[in-house]
């Protein structure tokens, strides 16, 4: 049915039940699964013309390093439930890019046939107004995405 599981972590406790699961899927099917997280781009403003920060090399810097500190420990982290339950797993940190669109293209390229993840289910004005990254990865994969709540 599935061959590899790429699943998606950003190291919160509700990523930790998508990631338990994934594995869990993993571990019964006797495959393999790729890890994820993703960090975005440094936060920049461009409030128009009245508006214009220069952020400095070294706060660019700073926060890139702690983007792949975090990331490294999230990932470790994922590594050891995948070793607890004996299953293998390849990790992966994908800098400055978009969520989804780094999620879709990390499954596509390492040939994966199912997106885990965890979502809180929000909806309506909630989904709307914080948006979500789940909701995104369902609407522009066509790998199966498995949501986890």
């Amino acid at each position: 049915m599935y061959n590899r599981i790429l699943i998606s972590t950003d190291g919160s406790d509700l990523a930790q039940k998508g990631v338990d699961h994934g594995l869990a899927l993993a571990k019964a099917l006797g495959i393999e699964v790729t890890i994820i997280t993703v960090t975005e781009r440094f936060p920049v403003y461009s409030g128009g013309a009245s508006y214009d920060f220069a952020w400095s090399g070294a706060a660019l810097s700073e926060y890139t390093e702690g983007q792949k500190m975090a990331a490294a420990s999230i990932l470790a982290a994922a590594r050891q439930s995948a070793e607890r339950l004996g299953v293998e797993a390849e990790t992966l940190h994908v800098p400055d890019a978009e969520i989804a669109e780094a999620i879709i293209a990390a499954a596509h390229k390492r040939n994966c046939d199912l997106i885990v993840m965890a979502s809180h289910g929000r909806r309506g004005l909630g989904r709307l107004m914080l948006g979500s990254k789940a909701s995104e990865v369902v609407n522009h994969s066509d790998i199966p995405v498995l949501i986890v709540r």
